[in-house]
């Protein structure tokens, strides 16, 4: 779900310096369990490039998001991000291109070594009614597994609710809850900058789909991600998005005590 910057926009924002790195509030497509860090301002940019045509024999915009996304409370084991995106490529609802989104949660590991990640939250909460308040609530748990020593990957699961009038199946009914999750681990075997993940969200709205996607850290603050999505309904034409993320620590430093 996401978010496109200009390149002279992101040549811009390669140029800010960040004192602390934060990892993207989503996964590929849904909400992670992660949380940004207090202070950190998490700037995102996505396309969303349609690779067919859909079932209708029209092909689709391009799908681009802006995004912002803050974290708001300075405690180690339990944080507050909110944040905004601005979409474009829906045809008449780019009249509405704003949505928001929070999230609360507790990091893997808080209080005990076997203790998950755990986040509630809420994403797409549109400005128009019955047009692009999907408002969709959800929880989510993330465990890091080992074989030893072996890190065998971080395994994500939760549930999700939207608005049951706009999302919708090929039928037209409503299809607007389920089960999400997603497998991720970076690979220290070929280089500590590189991620993989593999993402699932059900439902055959709009929003369910299969993703598979890697991303490359340039800097601490600065990463490009690269994914595919295969919809769960047929109808919609399958996607590859390219997603820039730029992280930078400001609001933090203004309150940070002497």
């Amino acid at each position: 779900m996401k978010r496109y910057i200009s390149t002279a926009m992101f040549v811009m924002l390669l140029s800010v310096p960040a004192s602390v790195f934060a990892t993207a509030s989503t996964h590929i497509w849904a909400p992670s369990t992660d949380i940004q860090a207090y202070g950190v301002m998490h700037i995102t940019g996505d396309m969303y490039l349609p690779t067919e045509r859909d079932s209708a024999g029209n092909r689709p915009d391009t799908i681009t998001n802006e995004g912002l996304t803050v974290g708001i409370l300075p405690f180690e084991k339990f944080n507050v991000e909110a944040g905004f995106d601005h979409k474009t490529g829906f045809g008449d609802l780019d009249d509405y291109p704003m949505y928001f989104n929070a999230k609360g949660g507790i990091p893997e590991g808080a209080f005990g070594e076997f203790f998950p990640a755990l986040a509630v939250g809420a994403y797409d909460i549109g400005t128009e009614k019955d047009k692009t308040n999907y408002n969709i609530i959800y929880g989510k748990a993330a465990k890091t597994f080992k074989a030893g020593d072996f890190d065998l990957g971080r395994i994500s699961a939760g549930y999700f609710n939207g608005n049951d009038k706009l999302m919708l199946d090929q039928n037209g009914d409503k299809d607007n809850d389920g089960f999400f999750g997603a497998w991720e681990r970076t690979i220290p075997e070929i280089s500590d900058k590189l991620w993989l993940c593999v993402e699932y969200q059900g439902t055959k709205s709009s929003y369910g789909c299969w993703n598979f996607g890697g991303s490359w850290k340039f800097s601490d603050n600065v990463s490009m991600l690269v994914g595919f999505e295969r919809y769960n309904n047929r109808n919609y034409a399958d996607t590859v998005t390219v997603q820039f993320d730029v992280d930078f620590d400001v609001f933090s430093k203004l309150f940070k005590k002497k």
